[in-house]
């Protein structure tokens, strides 16, 4: 009689992973998301200057980002649950010093508590999410990380109606103590798969047959070439997206009203707006479809797409309906690389590390970002915005062909040298 701990996961535990997963995420993402409307207030009180006040945020992406591997791996070694209750008492304590600081320094030491948070939440859900859906990582992969994107845009209201009626104090104080608490509460469903149910599930699923650690995963060149095109397609639409603004200022668009759908708003606004919504919907959009035709190909598609829209918004933005739907459209083609990137890394690398060896990836989101200011420096020396808006295309172009011209063969190749047997560390690979 075969024992119940050798069956794959049970579909109704799975999913009970990935929705906590996703109300986590959506609880994080207003340390990001919803800090523009605590600035403005901020500075009214303290008169610390804009400028100063923003560093805040530089200081918790630069540490969500480069965490992120640190993250990943304590959710590998210690479990989900340890760490995504790590980062929810850390996003409360983040947000309750932001209600009470009164100094600069205050402000950026919550900064760098909340990233560290956030680094924690994402890290430890994305990797279970991939290792509960061996067959399915991107949807899972892309459901998850639209609770960062797309679900944030549910609290905006309430925290921009609290700052309204009760200052920014009682919006730091009360929804840092209630994301805190529904993240630790989330947290408590959150648990490693059975190795012996995840290895079943995996024989059913394209990629790697054994676990590769981080340091292991660093020494392919497979892991390489993913983490240029990943900087190559996050610094293309960074890049678009810093030159929205001066695109339509050039334009004479940005205030010009633009109504869809019964939404009427100013062009730019409009534009900005949808961010959120689209690039959010995005991720398991792309996900799934890459479950049905493969990562590379899907990579193809969307990086072709994004490529494409940047180009025709620089030659048709100028129509104000246009650079609305020309923005929705290249939000939607970007927001995908938060699933695909995982799910491929999963595929190449196996599931035992997989939040580790993602979070290393995603550090290529922090590499994109050095990459905008140097299109800053092109579009001063060019002389207007239409060669940053070139670069970040060609950049999404390349991305595009690499994906299916160099990391489509060389996977394979890996696949092919490397198929199963134990890892050089001794672990046993999932087969």
């Amino acid at each position: 009689m075969r024992r119940a701990r050798d069956n794959p996961p049970g579909p109704a535990c799975r999913w009970l992973q990935l929705l906590a997963g996703i109300i986590c995420l959506a609880m994080v993402a207003n340390l990001q998301y919803g800090w523009a409307l605590f600035v403005n207030p901020l500075d009214a009180r303290f008169g610390w200057g804009r400028g100063e006040i923003q560093l805040a945020f530089t200081i918790f992406i630069l540490t969500e980002t480069w965490l992120m591997p640190i993250a990943g791996y304590l959710a590998d070694r210690c479990g989900p649950r340890q760490v995504t209750l790590a980062g929810g008492v850390l996003i409360a304590v983040a947000w309750i010093m932001n209600a009470y600081a009164g100094a600069l320094t205050a402000l950026y030491i919550a900064a760098a508590l909340g990233g560290a948070g956030a680094a924690a939440v994402y890290a430890a859900c994305v990797g279970t999410a991939l290792k509960w859906f061996p067959d399915r990582r991107g949807l899972a992969a892309g459901l998850t990380a639209a609770g960062f994107g797309t679900l944030a845009a549910v609290t905006l209201l309430p925290v921009h109606a609290t700052i309204k009626s009760g200052g920014f104090e009682s919006a730091f104080l009360y929804f840092g103590i209630g994301q805190g608490l529904i993240v630790c509460l989330a947290a408590l469903c959150l648990a490693s798969p059975p190795a012996e149910g995840v290895a079943a599930a995996a024989r059913q699923a394209p990629g790697a047959r054994r676990n590769y650690g981080p340091l292991q995963a660093l020494q392919t060149p497979v892991f390489w070439v993913m983490y240029l095109i990943f900087v190559l397609m996050a610094a293309g639409g960074l890049i678009a997206t810093a030159h929205f603004a001066s695109l339509a200022k050039e334009f004479r668009i940005a205030e010009v009203p633009v109504s869809i759908l019964g939404l009427a708003l100013p062009a730019l606004t409009f534009a900005l707006a949808i961010d959120r919504v689209f690039s959010g919907l995005s991720r398991p959009f792309f996900g799934w479809i890459s479950d049905r035709i493969g990562r590379e190909h899907t990579m193809l598609i969307a990086f072709g797409i994004e490529a494409g829209c940047i180009l025709a918004l620089a030659r048709l933005g100028g129509d104000p309906v246009m650079f609305v739907l020309l923005a929705a459209l290249a939000f939607f083609a970007w927001g995908e690389i938060y699933s695909l990137f995982p799910a491929a890394c999963a595929d190449a690398f196996g599931s035992r590390y997989a939040a580790a060896n993602a979070g290393l990836l995603y550090t290529a989101k922090g590499t994109a970002s050095l990459l905008v200011p140097v299109s800053a420096i092109l579009t001063d020396a060019s002389g207007g915005w239409q060669t940053a808006f070139y670069v970040a295309a060609g950049m999404n172009a390349a991305a595009a062909v690499a994906a299916v011209a160099v990391l489509k063969p060389l996977s394979a190749r890996q696949l092919a040298a490397d198929p199963g047997g134990e890892s050089p560390s001794g672990l046993k690979a999932a087969k």
